[in-house]
């Protein structure tokens, strides 16, 4: 959870209220005039989620009960720049279509709601609910604005509140907040909490400037400070922690990880999310700091975070993350809403060598959006071949498979273009084993510096036979996953007008494709 001075100040000038009648009534305001739309705005995603309308940005509150899939996430109501945040909410039975709830946390008297996580409180452990109706247990950092402009130090404290009605309401603790930061520290958020089923406790971690702090609870309401993990003299913010056990795969063997979202100096520039695998002991979380990995090498996979109580029988770790950056999230050409989620991942733990990877790769349940199937036949590319169908380049997913082997050009890949001469370019540099995404000429209006700055890139292995490669193309977003979801590169574009070409091209030689597949995909909105 990121805020801007710049608009705090601006806040601060127009006197802004947070009470929640004038939010609600503005808010469905918001539906109603994106429900006249049909959520087609130009750049709107068809199969990614967005808010109705107005700010969002972090994950946030993300649990599975009673066959549904909880989303909550940092939401302003009254502009589409950053402002007093609160939980947005929705929920969703496959984790493709979205239903849109009632906000379900205001700003009040100790503060904004800033990020967080939520917990099913099986047990009953807090005492919220009963043993028959347990209670879903939200944390997150009320953050004391008032506090801030006074020049304190200590405006940032952990709050819970309750729901014993599966999130449809929520109540605050009266005892509020349950970590009071007396360390004095002000970058001290976004508590993520998970339960440590040996020691029988529940453990959050908490981003404190340049690591993160562990503390534990047996019952969400009293909390100690046990540990900290950190970078020794990083200084580039951490923030939006999960820390949470994962199974090897195809081995017998429970490793730790922990993810957590970086400030700056990310691989791309501005914004990232990265991760960290090792061991927990119920007290210490165990990691060699210089092994640092990116969970997605493009710009725009921000604060990814996990749900909790995936049922048993699924097992597996789905996380979601915002899909901006936070060097001109507030500047991107909308004007009814701002930001989208990408789609929902699932992360595996792989053993590679003497170290661990996580590989991520859309949800099983996207392809329920497949409309129709367009499928490439063989071919041998030489400079470039454009691709036509019954689809839209700009809703689709792409599946490709390159024969390497008899691959000789020096760099290949896809293009998105239109008439205007606008385009976004995904290299693959045969040669120097890297993936590239260019959008510098994506649009003509250059609404940021930043944002047209380079040329994006990721290291790529390319040491088989084959690259395989999966695409997901919606509006104004792409995200890729190579070599089985091994790398991950999230970008998002805007073009003056719709994208209407598909191609493939070579440089310096011919590319051969295997095969491939085009998936025309379906809206995820009535």
């Amino acid at each position: 959870m990121k805020y801007s001075a710049i608009v705090l100040v601006f806040l601060v000038l127009i006197g802004v209220s947070c009470k929640q009648e004038k939010v609600t009534d503005k808010d469905k305001k918001g539906k109603k005039d994106v429900v006249a739309n049909g959520y087609r705005e130009k750049h709107r995603p068809q199969f990614h989620f967005t808010p109705p309308s107005k700010w969002m940005n972090d994950p946030n509150g993300m649990f599975y009960a009673d066959g549904e899939y909880h989303l909550s996430y940092q939401y302003y109501p009254d502009s589409i720049v950053w402002g007093p945040m609160h939980w947005g909410h929705a929920v969703s039975k496959d984790l493709v279509h979205w239903n849109h709830l009632p906000i379900a946390l205001y700003p009040d008297s100790l503060g904004l709601i800033f990020s967080g996580g939520t917990v099913v409180d099986i047990h009953n452990t807090s005492g919220f609910g009963t043993e028959n109706n347990p209670p879903v247990v939200a944390t997150f950092t009320h953050h004391d604005l008032e506090g801030e402009k006074a020049g304190t130090t200590n405006f940032q404290k952990q709050s819970i509140a309750y729901s014993t009605d599966k999130g449809r309401s929520w109540t605050k603790y009266t005892e509020n907040p349950v970590i009071s930061n007396e360390q004095k520290i002000k970058d001290f958020r976004d508590p993520k909490v998970v339960w440590h089923k040996a020691s029988k406790k529940w453990i959050m971690t908490l981003a404190v400037y340049d690591k993160v702090q562990l503390f534990s609870s047996s019952d969400l309401k009293d909390w100690s400070l046990i540990s900290e993990f950190g970078i020794e003299g990083d200084d580039r913010l951490w923030e939006c922690p999960d820390l949470f056990p994962i199974t090897v795969a195809n081995e017998d063997l429970t490793k730790w990880v922990l993810i957590v979202s970086i400030q700056k100096k990310a691989p791309n520039g501005g914004t990232a999310t990265g991760y960290f695998v090792g061991d927990f002991d119920g007290t210490t979380f165990k990691s060699d700091p210089s092994k640092q990995k990116w969970l997605d090498w493009g710009t725009d996979n921000y604060a990814f975070v996990t749900w909790d109580n995936i049922p048993k029988n699924d097992s597996r770790r789905i996380g979601i993350g915002w899909m901006s950056n936070w060097q001109y999230a507030q500047s991107v050409p909308t004007e009814v809403w701002r930001s989208a989620m990408t789609v929902p991942r699932e992360i595996v733990l792989h053993r590679e060598g003497d170290d661990f990877i996580l590989r991520s790769l859309p949800v099983q349940e996207m392809t329920d959006l497949r409309a129709s199937e367009i499928s490439i036949e063989p071919k041998i590319v030489e400079n470039h071949a454009e691709i036509s169908g019954a689809f839209d380049p700009l809703q689709c997913e792409l599946e490709l498979l390159v024969d390497l082997e008899k691959t000789s050009a020096r760099q290949f890949g896809i293009e998105l273009s239109n008439d205007l001469g606008e385009k976004l370019i995904i290299t693959i540099d045969k040669e120097q084993g890297t993936l590239m995404v260019d959008r510098t000429e994506s649009s003509k209006n250059k609404f940021s510096e930043e944002f047209y700055k380079t040329v994006h890139t990721a290291p790529l292995t390319l040491n088989g036979e084959k690259l395989d490669l999966s695409i997901l193309i919606d509006a104004a977003s792409i995200e890729i996953f190579a070599n089985h979801g091994t790398l991950n590169f999230t970008d998002i574009f805007f073009p003056t007008e719709k994208y209407t070409r598909l191609s493939l091209f070579s440089n310096d030689g011919s590319f051969v494709l295997k095969e491939g597949k085009i998936y025309a995909l379906k809206r995820i909105w009535n």
